[in-house]
């Protein structure tokens, strides 16, 4: 897919009917769709209904030089020009509050749908474009809902009226000047600072969707692994709710901007049309100077002129919508059985036993490399797993088809015996509690951290569960303890602290099955033996695979899996495998003489 634009060069779309996506959404909110068409079609025939004011002011009360008539008639307008500010009020409010509610389910809609999909797609389709559509295109719809769309169809509406009225006006008057003009500025001065710092927050608002859903994406792994998605589907909509809230106050003081705008200039209107044609009943102005057949005419070439403009913008969200459509069409490669077949649930309580039988793997960007070859293995309830090999071998590859990232292209992958394909993925993720190798730590407080995985544990269980993992130590010393803000991805933490969390997550789970990625490498010697500590005692009446870098620390193991360009090449203890001069005892040699 193509890099994304800004919304200033966002592509034109000429064919509209893209923008059939929007009515899904109305649909819902289909009495306030009612109420703005009805106040839309008061403001229109307000807006027409003056120029027959002015047909009757001049025709009846100016030059009959009725006095009593004339200020019945402009009392009458008056009354016109309330209702059209109170018409106009309803009508922006309406529409500009459809459209920051349309958006905000808009933003929902897609960002609950990209949780569901598989992280094979996040791989060919970049997180800033993803973000883009979920930001700047949903912009571009809220600009059509709630301004761009009633506002061609209310100047649709005035034009029409406008033409059919010149065709029945005789009058050929000229216009008064509108001295009044410098009043309509002064609701503009006064309230605009006001509306252009709500537009600031709003924008603030949208900068914190934009970075929470760069970090779920970017660690959608985690977020999947973990069974997440309800919890981030709703700090997503808490966050999507108070960028609603701000442009909900924004909307408010905006619409009373332009409602006094349109009372205050239309006010003047009539009130030198009174002092005109009182001018006019005493001589010294010609009643030519109020027109209805001008006003009219104005009013059809500014229509004509808005609507030219509009299109414009309705051709722009029309390609936004279809890049939108875009990614709602994308179904997920990994769901639950289809209907009519069989979906089984694991046992209870699960044995964690685990199955490869004749497995062969390709990612899907690499169909003609196979990362796992016809690759057989058992694991028993509760055995303790190394994986080691070269890179490449396929160790990442077997982690992500147990956690069913992906399914394999033939044989089959077994949990206490049941085929994965035949599980719900959510259902399957709740078996394994898994530690990456870059520990991943999000931007919140150290206790909801640890509670990743497990959102609904209790504060006791959060610090037992991080005294298991040896993090307890470090945690004291921060400045607010468990509700330490740790900042974006854990920059405040070292590797030690930072892996050490990951396994307090891992603990608190409750997860019968570990996948563990050996994360020690990089870390001085104290920090090593913390982790090595907490890994030990995490992995305690667990079945356990472990991703090894470093052999030194998989000597203790039940049982060495050596996997080479995808196969299973050698299986054993440390010693038993040295023994054998193999591929094993290569790698053993080397490491430990290095070190």
């Amino acid at each position: 897919m193509p890099p994304s634009d800004s919304p200033a060069r966002r592509p034109a779309s000429r064919d509209l009917r893209q923008l059939r996506l929007l009515w899904q959404y109305l649909a819902p909110h289909k009495p306030r769709l009612v109420g703005a068409a009805v106040a839309l079609v008061l403001a229109a025939c307000s807006v027409l209904a003056i120029g027959q004011g002015l047909r009757l002011v001049i025709d009846l009360g100016i030059e009959r030089k009725d006095p009593a008539f004339l200020d019945s008639a402009l009392a009458g307008m008056g009354g016109v020009i309330l209702l059209l500010a109170i018409a106009t009020y309803a009508r922006f409010y309406l529409v500009t509050w459809l459209g920051e509610r349309v958006t905000a389910d808009i933003r929902r809609g897609v960002f609950n749908h990209l949780l569901d999909l598989p992280p094979a797609f996040f791989e060919d389709l970049r997180t800033g474009e993803v973000i883009s559509r979920l930001t700047n295109d949903t912009t571009l719809i809220e600009a059509v809902v709630g301004s761009s769309a009633s506002f061609a169809l209310r100047n649709l509406f005035i034009m029409a009226g406008g033409l059919v009225m010149l065709a029945v006006t005789s009058l050929k008057l000229t216009g008064l000047v509108l001295v009044g003009i410098p009043l309509v500025f002064l609701p503009i001065i006064v309230l605009g600072k006001r509306v252009r710092r709500l537009s600031r927050q709003s924008q603030d608002r949208i900068a914190d969707v934009a970075a929470y859903v760069d970090e779920t994406l970017h660690e959608i792994r985690t977020v999947q692994a973990y069974t997440h998605e309800a919890a981030d589907r709703a700090h997503f909509g808490s966050r999507v709710e108070a960028q609603f809230d701000t442009a909900r106050a924004r909307i408010k003081v905006r619409a009373l901007m332009v409602a006094l705008v349109m009372f205050l200039a239309f006010t003047a209107i009539g009130a030198i049309l009174w002092v005109g044609g009182h001018d006019v009943l005493e001589g010294r102005i010609s009643p030519g100077a109020l027109s209805a057949f001008v006003f009219y005419a104005v009013l059809v070439a500014s229509a004509v002129g808005a609507i030219a403009e509009v299109m414009g913008d309705l051709q722009r969200a029309a390609g936004a919508a279809e890049r939108l459509i875009e990614l709602l069409s994308v179904r997920p490669t990994i769901a639950p059985p289809r209907a009519g077949e069989l979906l089984t649930a694991l046992p209870s309580p699960l044995r964690g036993e685990v199955a490869l039988e004749a497995v062969t793997f390709s990612y899907p960007a690499r169909p003609d490399t196979s990362a796992l070859q016809t690759l057989s293995l058992s694991i028993a309830s509760g055995e303790k797993v190394a994986l080691v090999g070269p890179s490449g071998a396929g160790k990442t590859t077997l982690f992500q088809l147990l956690l069913r990232f992906h399914d394999p292209d033939q044989g089959r992958v077994l949990i206490d015996g049941v085929d994965v394909k035949r599980l719900d993925p959510s259902a399957l993720r709740r078996a394994f509690a898994l530690v990456p190798q870059e520990p991943v730590i999000f931007a919140t407080s150290v206790a909801e951290n640890v509670r990743y995985g497990r959102p609904d544990a209790t504060d006791a269980e959060v610090r037992a569960a991080c005294e298991a993992a040896y993090a307890s130590e470090f945690i004291a010393r921060l400045p607010e303890g468990l509700e330490t803000p740790l900042g974006e991805r854990g920059v405040r933490l070292s590797g030690g602290q930072r892996q050490r969390l990951a396994i307090a997550r891992a603990v608190l789970s409750r997860r019968p099955i570990l996948l563990l990625d050996e994360a020690t490498s990089n870390l001085d010697a104290e920090s090593e033996r913390l982790v090595q500590l907490a890994m030990t005692e995490l992995m305690k009446d667990h079945t356990t695979l472990i991703i090894a870098h470093r052999l030194a620390t998989v000597q203790n193991v039940d049982r060495i899996l050596v996997l080479d360009h995808g196969q299973l090449v050698e299986q054993g203890t440390h010693a038993e495998l040295v023994a054998q001069q193999g591929l094993y005892a290569r790698l053993a040699a080397l490491q430990f003489g290095l070190s």
